[in-house]
């Protein structure tokens, strides 16, 4: 009969102290879920590039207004759940709140977006956007495709109600109702290439 090997749990502040390491050291994001450390892989040149547009649509967009807007390095706690995460962008109501004892971790997310990869679609749709909803703030997430012009968006109705939308084509445009910003997907994938 074989054993059953079971990971090593690791406690918020065992996290914490290898992200700090880590910041300093290697460089590499990590994840924690329910007491696991879970390393980011490396995007691609497409994920980076649409992650990069909508971020500047979005800094463009809201700039002398009071949002803030993050890229990819930014850390958010998920209180109720226990999570700490890196969203690929993230727009907040200004002021921006950060964990209680933190000056590295946000809390106060309105629209977070993630761009999906082969590995990471499943989580991004199902556990992460269910961690995401426990969030009070959080009204808005869009899924954006790396490799055609498609993105999903869900934009919280009440509570336990989201309307979905997709969208798809480079003529398709996304109007983010929790910021008043329109994206057309054109913008996003103009330096991805053929399509």
């Amino acid at each position: 009969m074989l054993a059953k090997l079971s990971k090593p749990l690791y406690t918020i502040e065992d996290y914490l102290a290898l992200e700090a390491e880590s910041e300093v050291m290697d460089g590499i994001r990590r994840e924690y879920r329910n007491g696991e450390i879970i390393c980011m892989t490396g995007g691609t040149p497409e994920h980076n590039k649409v992650v990069g547009s909508l971020y500047a649509v979005l800094w463009t967009s809201l700039r002398k207004k009071p949002y803030s807007v993050f890229i990819t390095d930014q850390r958010l706690w998920v209180p109720e759940l226990q999570v700490y995460t890196y969203p690929d962008v993230m727009v907040m109501a200004d002021p921006v709140i950060l964990q209680e004892n933190r000056k590295d971790t946000v809390t106060n997310p309105l629209l977070i977006a993630e761009v999906l990869s082969d590995s990471t679609s499943a989580y991004d749709r199902g556990d992460k956007f269910a961690a995401y909803r426990t969030i009070p703030t959080f009204q808005e997430y869009l899924v954006i495709d790396q490799t055609r012009p498609y993105g999903e968006q869900f934009v919280k109705q009440a509570d336990h109600q989201w309307l979905f939308s997709d969208h798809s084509g480079l003529d398709a445009k996304i109007n983010l109702v929790s910021v008043g910003v329109e994206v057309a997907l054109v913008d996003l994938y103009e330096s991805v290439g053929e399509l």
